[in-house]
């Protein structure tokens, strides 16, 4: 056997005692790394998300804001009297991403309960808002109360009356109607009919 020029490397003769202290020092490597990358991937992340907040609210597109109903013209008949926007709320009816506006809307008297309309306001890119949609005529004689726009439905309370003996400061039928927007129409559902002064 022919015997080697080299001088005896240490790890060819290697005792417990070698592979411990290895095994230890690559344990340190590791725990070191590890303490270092988190922080550095955290760093990152969070340059990251802060760039893209920025580019958001600099560079990206603004987010669409729902047509105000005060300037809208609505099929309402006051006379010289006009008419007072009494509730609203916004809502993406449709499904298509952007918000319409609902509006409660009756004529502005100076005393007693005028019939209340329901209206959809849309508005399209760069055009005036406008109604799209009756969900409630004012020529039904009736007034709107819990008026609510949720998860894409209209609902409302609404307060009639039973002849016409009943005095209109005293509804006294109600009825709780929702609307949702189904094909190319709004689709009225409600149940039944009942007394407002008994239920009230």
């Amino acid at each position: 056997m022919q015997t080697s020029a080299l001088p005896d490397l240490a790890h060819t003769d290697a005792k417990p005692v070698h592979w411990l202290a290895t095994a230890t020092a690559m344990a340190a490597v590791v725990a070191a790394a590890g303490l270092f990358q988190p922080e550095a991937a955290t760093a990152t992340a969070t340059a990251s998300a802060s760039e893209q907040r920025v580019t958001q609210q600099h560079g990206g597109a603004p987010a669409v804001e729902a047509p105000d109903p005060a300037g809208v013209t609505f099929p309402l008949d006051c006379g010289a009297a006009g008419h007072t926007v009494a509730e609203s709320a916004t809502g993406d009816l449709d499904g298509d991403g952007g918000p319409e506006s609902v509006a409660v809307v009756r004529c502005a008297a100076g005393s007693g309960t005028p019939p209340s309309g329901v209206y959809v306001v849309t508005q399209g890119n760069g055009a005036a808002p406008r109604v799209v949609a009756t969900l409630v005529d004012p020529a039904q004689k009736l007034s709107v109360t819990d008026f609510t726009v949720r998860d894409g439905s209209v609902s409302a309370t609404l307060l009639g009356y039973s002849s016409a003996a009943v005095p209109r400061c005293c509804p006294d039928e109600l009825e709780s109607a929702v609307w949702q927007w189904r094909g190319n129409a709004f689709v009225k559902t409600t149940t039944p009919a009942g007394s407002a002064s008994r239920d009230a």
